[in-house]
This record gives C-alpha cells, structure tokens and sequence, in this order.
C-alpha cells in the first residue's frame, strides 16, 4: 500500500508539472490532485523540490531502461533502433518529457545524467565513445525534433534521421574556415532615444533573464525604467502579455543578428556552421535570451512554438537544393543542433569549446557518422 501511496503522489505531480509552471505548483495541490493528505506527501517527500527530482530520476532510468535492448540486437539493426527507441520515448511519454524540459534548466545535474546515458547508448548503436561533436550530431537533432514532434505535431520522420546520422543532411563542399569564423561582427543597432516602450521591454529582459518569471514584477519593471506603473499598462494589458513581447523580441533580435552577419558569397555549408557561429557568439553577448527563452516553455508554450516556428520559416525561404533529405525533418535536426550547443556553452559553461565544435560539425553534416555505422 505505502508504495502505492507514494507512486499516487509521483503521478499527481506528474500531470501538474506537466501542465503547469513548476513554481505555481504546490504540495498541497499535489495531494489535493491525487486525493491524498498533505501528511501523506511528507512521509515520502521533503519538499516539493524532492518530488521533482525523483521524477526526473525516474526519467532519466526509463530512458536507460528504453535503450537497453540495443544491446541484444544485430548491429546492423541497432542505428535505426536507436532513433525508434529515442523518437518513441518522446510520443509515448509526453508529459514525463514535459517534467525534464523544466527540470533540465532548473536543475543542469539531470540532464548530466541522461546525457551519460545517452553517450552509453551511442557507443553500442555506432562501436564507440562519442566525441562532444558525434554526441551533439547524433543526439541534439534527434532529441529536440522528436520533443517538436511530440509537444508541436511537427511532422519529422525517424528514417530521415537515420539517413542523416549515415549520411549527413547537406551535400558535400568545399569550405572556408576564414570567411565562416571572421570576427568582423555589426552589432545590434542601438536606440540612443528609446520610447517608453522601448525602455520597459529592455528593463523587463534583464529582470526576466536574471530574476525569472515569478521573481519579476511589473513595478519593478516600471521603476528601473524611470516610469510610473501606469506607463506600463499603457502599453501592456498585463504582466504575461508583456512577458510575450519580451519573447517575440528576444526572438527577431537573434535572428537579425544572425541574418545582418552572415555576409555574402557562402555556400550551404559555409552559411550554416556560420550560422551556428553567430547565434554561440549572439548568447556569449545576451545570456538573458536563452534563459527567458527556456523559461517560457514552461510558461507560454505557444508563443515559444512560435518562437521556433519563425526559425523553421527563415530556412524555409533558403534554396535547399543541398539538402540530402526530407526538408523538415532535417530543419529540425538543425534548430536541435543549435539549441542544445547553446546548452552546452551557456549553461555548461564550455564556451572553448564552441569553435572546434562547429569546424567538425560542418563535416558530420556533409558525411554523417557512416564510418561507424555498421
């Protein structure tokens, strides 16, 4: 009975992390969901923070328990059944990978430990130890757009994914290192005369960037811009509408930076790794970006899918005669790539590591992991 008792409260928390900011849930909630006293809650759990990690644990062992028949198989079926395993966990197990999208940016130790696990299973599907850079091929893409798919309906293709993890997703050519990572950066243009709209959107980046959310109100916001509460709801209705300007900001500053710096007379692959380049060097300048971008996809969903889907467009409108595959399956791999780069540097504090990174994904792109693959 105890164990049922307990596992009762691990599925309460799951449907409400899942469904909610993590911050807005409470203890009481949990019980209340699940038909329990709080009383209950504390013979298992401490904290509500304690629930949380046990589910991110419980995560983190399912996975490992999905992988584990890669061992038992051929190795020419082990490829296409790593992609399967990795893409079905994500459709399956909606909610649970709800709960570690939040727990991988509130507590970075989990997503050490599920990368540790998928490292073991990339050294049985390909016969060997992962580079940073085989593990970001092999993994980014694969997870970020099997998450899309599952929370997004965006339609990817496991098969493609095999395909490009042979093969590479963009034609081999000829590449310059020079013209990819030249320092001569333009920056964002600045406002010497921001409007009082202006002004509260940059104040409310930096507070939502540091502080969060939650931590951040909106006469704070007001204050630190010189301006009265009023000011505020001249130009917000409320603290979530102003929360998704912030986002929509955020997002057409990232991508104007990165379109204002590509330059000129780049091949497919020269454009991407620049691409890549750009966005490492845009968060190394603005780390309140990503944090308020990450946070957001707890909190506004949608306008993060959107957030995303104005990316997936901007590639849309590229030729894509390079491409070895399925154009949104691949476009998916790609945004992957990128963002869990971003994760490597800014939350794993690796930035030196981010210019071999990219001179070797350029080559994963054009070839893939073929020599591994049996």
């Amino acid at each position: 009975m105890s164990s049922d008792t307990r596992q009762a409260l691990i599925d309460s928390a799951v449907t409400l992390f899942s469904t909610k900011w993590y911050g807005t849930v409470s203890v009481a909630e949990i019980c209340r969901n699940a038909g329990l006293s709080n009383g209950a809650f504390y013979r298992y759990f401490k904290s509500k923070e304690e629930i949380f990690c046990a589910i991110l644990d419980h995560v983190v062992h399912q996975i490992e328990l999905a992988l584990k028949p890669l061992t038992s198989m051929e190795p020419s079926q082990r490829l296409q059944n790593f992609v399967v395993i990795i893409y079905t966990f994500s459709q399956v197990h909606t909610p649970l990978v709800r709960v570690f999208r939040e727990g991988q940016y509130r507590f970075f130790e989990y997503e050490r430990k599920l990368k540790e696990v998928y490292r073991q299973a990339f050294q049985i599907a390909f016969g060997k130890a992962p580079s940073i850079t085989e593990y970001l091929f092999a993994l980014a893409g694969l997870r970020f757009a099997s998450i899309r798919a599952a929370l997004h309906q965006i339609p990817v293709q496991t098969d493609a994914f095999v395909m490009i993890l042979k093969n590479g997703l963009l034609k081999p050519q000829p590449v310059n290192f020079d013209r990819i990572f030249s320092t001569s950066i333009t920056p964002l243009p600045i406002e010497l005369w921001p409007d009082k709209r202006q002004l509260l959107l940059a104040e409310g980046r930096k507070l939502f960037g540091e502080k969060g959310y939650f931590e951040t109100n909106i006469h704070e916001v007001a204050s630190n811009a010189g301006l009265a509460i009023g000011s505020f709801y001249h130009y917000f209705e409320s603290k979530e509408a102003f929360y998704k300007e912030v986002i929509r900001s955020a997002g057409k500053d990232v991508r104007h930076f990165i379109s204002m710096n590509l330059g000129s007379g780049l091949n497919r692959v020269e454009r991407e790794m620049r691409g890549l380049w750009l966005f490492i060097l845009f968060l190394s300048m603005d780390r309140y970006c990503y944090n308020i971008v990450r946070e957001a996809e707890f909190i506004l969903p949608n306008e993060v899918r959107d957030y995303y889907d104005a990316f997936h467009r901007g590639y849309l409108k590229q030729e894509d005669s390079s491409l070895t595959c399925d154009p949104t399956t691949s476009i998916e791999f790609m945004l992957g790539v990128a963002h869990y780069l971003g994760i490597e540097v800014v939350f794993d504090n690796s930035p030196e590591i981010a210019r071999q990174t990219i001179e070797e994904m350029g080559h994963l792109y054009m070839h893939g992991l073929g020599d591994h693959v049996h």
